[in-house]
């Protein structure tokens, strides 16, 4: 097998770079925590790249000239310069399925958090109270409405339905997809809001997902309603979702991504007692990278010409 230049802007732990070299003794890999300095000049002569997605330009794609391969270790790609990297016909995947379990694991608890109302009882014993008068509920019984049932959809769905839940899915077509109950197209997926108690989104952003969810959404859902985002912060503008909030539209808001990043320390959605706000760490896990790095073994494997297909390939105009 021909030997290959692979150049990463992401340092995995020292145990995982030996385990890729000891998978691939002939090709040279270089780690590097980001792409300045003495490492671009590395990139500028590799064939393939490993990245988290957010580090290149469309200068950057005309110069590395022997770039084949761009291997994005998350699942969101569109930070990368699309019309550059299309017009040389370079290879993208991602690392679509590592993030299943963990914000699966993460939407669960925010919804068992809330049902059981954790925090109030937390605010209670500060004051030394034993108040048997807050009132909770149970996750049985109770619909959710997952916008996105792909990979992640799928195993919220999953376990949702564990809980007892029913479960409501929206993707392009409308499609049946295992775990849900329902499934609604994205033309049609204003019908079941009414009826969700929680609404998850995980949706990529695309032009068609950008401030999809507008004011008269929230004004749909049920008042006793909870929406929780895990997928992109343009899914809604900032300023509509604080008006929904301001207006009682729904009960909370649970936001592990927003339109701005990092939110600003004197931003009014800090304060907002219906919020809770987490800094986009849904999907991490110490078990992340090694999940994304076999992915990308099976992936250079068939690039060197192992038979199959590689997974997670992007398809380039679609840029999804």
């Amino acid at each position: 097998m021909i030997a290959v230049k692979i150049v990463s802007s992401i340092l995995p732990p020292a145990e995982l770079q030996e385990l890729v070299r000891q998978l691939f003794p002939d090709d040279e890999f270089i780690f590097n925590k980001g792409l300045k300095g003495e490492i671009y000049n590395e990139f500028i002569d590799a064939e393939i790249f490993i990245t988290y997605g957010e580090d290149l330009t469309a200068e950057d794609i005309e110069k590395a000239k022997h770039l084949k391969w761009i291997s994005v270790m998350s699942a969101g790609v569109e930070k990368l310069p699309f019309e550059a990297i299309q017009a040389r016909g370079i290879v993208v995947t991602n690392a679509r399925g590592v993030h299943q379990i963990p914000m699966a694991e993460y939407t669960l608890g925010l919804m068992l958090r809330h049902a059981k109302r954790f925090d109030r009882f937390l605010d209670e014993q500060k004051e030394s109270n034993w108040n048997r008068g807050i009132r909770t509920e149970e996750l049985h019984g109770a619909t959710v409405l997952i916008l996105g049932a792909g990979a992640i959809g799928g195993e919220i769905a999953k376990r949702c339905q564990l809980f007892g839940m029913h479960t409501i899915g929206v993707n392009t077509t409308g499609r049946a997809a295992e775990n849900f109950n329902e499934m609604y197209s994205i033309e049609s997926w204003e019908e079941p809001l009414r009826q969700a108690d929680y609404i998850v989104s995980v949706l990529p952003s695309l032009e068609s997902t950008t401030h999809m969810l507008q004011k008269k959404h929230f004004e749909l859902m049920k008042e006793s309603a909870v929406f929780i985002n895990i997928g992109r912060g343009d899914l809604v503008e900032t300023d509509v979702l604080i008006k929904a909030l301001q207006e009682q539209d729904i009960a909370h808001a649970y936001l592990d991504v927003l339109e701005q990043e990092p939110l600003p320390e004197d931003h009014p959605l800090w304060t907002m007692e219906n919020v809770t706000i987490t800094p986009h760490i849904s999907g991490k896990s110490k078990r992340y990278l090694p999940r994304a790095f076999d992915i990308f073994s099976h992936n250079l494997h068939i690039y060197k010409g192992v038979p199959g297909e590689m997974k997670n390939v992007i398809q380039l105009d679609r840029r999804y």
